[in-house]
């Protein structure tokens, strides 16, 4: 195996404020400004149980990823855990699921700030949504490329720009969620949502798609060979983070669903891109929307800047176990940057947002990122009692909720994303006949 030179270790920068601030960055996004109209679309009013479902499904995997972030502290994630835990087959699964399940994330991220941007200037989405996107993809690219530390000095100001955004969000709705009672939540299961005959399913599916909106913990663990003392800070930034993510996404999603309804969300999150800030034009608070707006533009921005730090790391972790080529896996003259892996993510996110439909590009997120943090799991099982810092039943809980969730969501998109991992594993057994042959040779 192919060992890692002292040349390509990246700086450790960050602390616990920067690492929690790049996970609140990653979760404070597309999760709570689109997703939340796709899954109120899929479930109606009952998605308020999806989101706490998908919430404690979430804190599971956050301390599964934080005891391995912080026995393991690397580049890489869940793919540098399947091969130190499991086998070289699950490791690639688990790098491979990443690269899928995020470019997705990232695509759908792109999309929702263009949707937001577009629709505060009341310009046409459906015409201008995919270009708009793919400037977004581009100039958060050029950042990452400036390396970790400019990227989290912009990430601070995106945070602290989207929390107060939400914050306003579910104090100037209270009052008319307040007013309306509840005539937005009753009928709880509506008529009109997707699977109405079988509840149950609406709820599971809206969970699955949900729980996504949490997942930006884990780019915390992917960063780990960036982050000082990281067996102290991985842990304490993944169990900060959720918990002010659990508390603000419960928040939105009773405000947003009290005061517009649930029906009205799903239909302008499939239009418009932009169902928060539809909901903040009930408050009679004059800029309301713009507020909203401005931080829903800034909340995607953070995720894809996030993300695209989090998907370079781990095709730098592949390119150095030559899972992928080896040029992948170059740095730049200081170190700071693996620039060829930052501009192959930011094409594959670029070619995702041509799709142009949020509601297939984080659907088929959902589906790859469940299998990833469920193979998280099971190498969370396999950490010795004595470097345990969380009970085992934690890993089990996230390990049968994971693969539980992931077959709810629509079968075409499941079962693309099952053809997928086939093609990964064909990909892996390819190149490393390749490699070993130009060995040889």
């Amino acid at each position: 195996m192919p060992q890692q030179k002292p040349s390509q270790s990246l700086q450790r920068e960050l602390g616990v404020l920067g690492a929690i601030a790049l996970g609140l960055g990653s979760i404070v996004g597309a999760g709570v400004f689109v997703s939340t109209g796709i899954a109120a679309g899929v479930a109606g009013p009952a998605v308020i149980i999806s989101v706490a479902i998908a919430a404690g499904v979430a804190v599971c995997n956050g301390l599964n990823s934080a005891q391995l972030a912080a026995s393991h502290p690397v580049s890489g994630g869940t793919y540098e855990y399947g091969y130190r835990y499991l086998n070289p087959w699950l490791g690639f699964t688990a790098g491979w699921m990443f690269l899928i399940a995020k470019s997705a994330s990232s695509a759908t991220a792109a999309l929702g700030c263009a949707g937001y941007l577009l629709n505060l200037f009341g310009i046409s989405a459906e015409r201008y949504l995919v270009p708009t996107g793919l400037g977004a993809v581009v100039l958060l690219t050029l950042i990452v490329l400036t390396g970790i530390k400019r990227s989290n000095e912009v990430n601070i100001v995106i945070v602290s720009i989207t929390l107060f955004s939400l914050i306003f969000f579910v104090i100037a709705g209270l009052p008319v969620v307040l007013s309306a009672g509840l005539d937005n939540f009753t009928p709880f299961f509506q008529p009109n949502a997707e699977d109405a005959g079988n509840p149950a399913a609406a709820v599971l599916q809206a969970t699955a798609l949900m729980f996504v909106a949490y997942t930006g913990y884990g780019r915390i663990a992917t960063l780990g060979e960036e982050v000082r003392e990281p067996q102290r800070t991985i842990p304490r930034a993944i169990i900060i983070t959720l918990t002010i993510t659990m508390l603000l996404y419960i928040s939105v999603v009773v405000v947003g669903i009290g005061s517009v309804g649930a029906e009205t969300l799903g239909t302008v999150t499939s239009q418009q891109v932009a169902p928060l800030e539809v909901a903040a034009r009930s408050f009679n608070i004059p800029g309301s929307p713009v507020i909203l707006a401005i931080g829903a533009i800034t909340a995607t921005l953070g995720v894809l800047l996030n993300l695209i730090l989090g998907l370079s790391r781990v095709l730098l972790a592949m390119g150095r176990r030559q899972d992928m080529p080896s040029f992948v896996a170059r740095l730049n003259n200081s170190r700071t940057t693996p620039y060829v892996a930052v501009l192959i993510m930011g094409t594959v996110i670029g070619c995702l947002v041509l799709i142009g439909d949020v509601r297939t590009t984080w659907s088929f997120s959902a589906f790859s990122v469940l299998i990833y943090y469920g193979l998280t799991d099971v190498s969370a099982l396999q950490i010795s009692d004595e470097q345990r810092l969380y009970p085992k039943w934690i890993a089990w809980i996230g390990l049968s909720a994971c693969f539980f969730l992931a077959f709810w969501v629509e079968q075409q998109i499941w079962l693309v994303g099952v053809g997928l991992i086939v093609a990964g594993l064909i990909w892996k057994t390819v190149i490393r006949k390749l490699i070993m042959r130009f060995s040889e040779e």
